[in-house]
């Protein structure tokens, strides 16, 4: 009796642990099917994927995976269109088709295993992503495809993260040992090291006569790859002629390092130009404090920024002694993440709380308060602003980033 009554309490654990949406365990999205909008859904029908909430961060594990090249970007508007990958739950007749998609404001990009932006990214490299479904009545035209046909993926039009091949191995510990090398026939085989131990089976990828090879701190030749060297490399044309071509290998750990910092300063450089990220949670107008959590798409170290008080700020002109609290601007965005005149338009406040909150998946985990000098219709509670602390420079960016003028 004891037996059975243990039997049914982790029969319920196990059916609380278990998802209440859909999610890629449940197996691959297939061309047929048929999205039911919430009115005609029935209980017994099977979860469906996890519908985004405006101003909410989804759970873990909630989002789709897809994979593929990518061949378009718009990157002010924040979109891509990926090559989804072949795979066995594809016809032949949906090889090779586009997936558009636009990036959530707190989706994320990451190249060479640190942040980017879009524009940081060649075309043809071989990404990986996760998705959401677009709302059910989205308008949003579909790309030109071939005979107007569709990826089973298509649907899923709202991205929360692409990387490229390096970023995501390199973020699982992973690397490719090099079994063998063939330059006459521009082939070698590799295989995954997951954590030092070999996962999976050894692939054959090819070579270029442009592959880029990455050697310490400097460039070689294909001549430096070597059997026995555990590698980073990217990847283009992948699933079309098998495992995919190599663009980009890195041999070491120090070359691997070296792109890494380089990418990690890139992208510090670009986000203290255009500010910090982050959504409104709460407006208090009264007391003119605005309460805004950043989003987990720039590299954590720029939040220590916030709490750097500018030496040579100029004293207020008043009269006043200096505020003690640490300041900055607050500007507007859109869901792009595009601001209107950031130089002309923020409005500035001193910094009162800067706290940590539980992290989820576009969510950093950062929250801060800040008492406006002058509120602006703008800050109202789930919309995008970006926020430029004292000690950064704001500047005027190229007209083509700024909504000023588009509206």
């Amino acid at each position: 009796m004891r037996f059975l009554v243990l039997l049914f309490a982790l029969s319920l654990v196990h059916a609380e642990d278990k998802p209440k949406f859909r999610t890629d365990a449940d197996g691959p999205v297939k061309a047929n099917e048929k999205r039911k909008a919430p009115k005609d859904r029935k209980p017994e029908d099977p979860p469906e994927w996890f519908p985004l909430t405006a101003g909410e961060f989804p759970p873990e594990g909630s989002a789709h995976a897809v994979m593929g090249e990518l061949i378009h970007v718009e990157h002010l508007e924040r979109r891509v269109q990926i090559r989804v990958d072949r795979n066995d739950s594809q016809e032949r007749g949906i090889w090779d088709l586009p997936l558009d998609a636009t990036l959530l404001p707190y989706g994320s990009v990451w190249y060479q295993g640190a942040p980017a932006a879009l524009q940081d990214i060649p075309l043809g490299t071989h990404l990986h992503g996760w998705f959401y479904q677009a709302v059910i009545d989205d308008k949003t035209p579909l790309p030109d495809t071939w005979y107007k046909r569709k990826t089973p993926e298509w649907e899923f039009r709202r991205c929360i993260r692409i990387e490229d091949e390096f970023s995501f191995h390199a973020r699982q510990q992973q690397l490719w040992k090099i079994d063998s090398v063939d330059l006459a026939t521009k082939k070698i085989t590799a295989t995954l090291q997951d954590r030092g131990k070999p996962s999976g089976q050894p692939k054959l990828f090819d070579l270029l006569s442009s592959t880029r090879v990455f050697q310490k701190n400097s460039i070689a030749d294909l001549k430096a790859i070597q059997p026995g060297q555990t590698v980073l490399f990217n990847l283009t044309w992948v699933t079309l002629y098998g495992p995919g071509r190599v663009t980009d290998i890195w041999l070491d750990e120090q070359a691997r390092t070296l792109v890494t910092a380089n990418q990690l300063e890139r992208h510090r450089t670009y986000i203290r130009e255009r500010g910090l990220p982050g959504w409104i949670t709460e407006v208090d107008d009264e007391k003119q404090i605005v309460t805004v959590v950043f989003f987990d798409n720039v590299d954590p170290k720029l939040f220590d920024e916030l709490k750097i008080k500018d030496p040579n700020a100029p004293p207020p002109k008043d009269g006043s002694p200096p505020p003690p609290e640490p300041r900055g601007g607050l500007a507007v965005a859109l869901e792009t993440l595009m601001t209107y005149d950031p130089v002309n338009d923020r409005k500035t406040g001193g910094i009162i709380e800067v706290k940590k909150i539980p992290m989820s998946p576009g969510c950093s985990g950062v929250q801060m308060k800040i008492r406006m000098d002058m509120m602006l219709e703008g800050y109202r509670p789930r919309r995008v602003v970006r926020f430029y602390p004292e000690t950064w420079k704001v500047i005027a960016l190229p007209k083509e980033e700024e909504y000023f003028g588009k509206e």
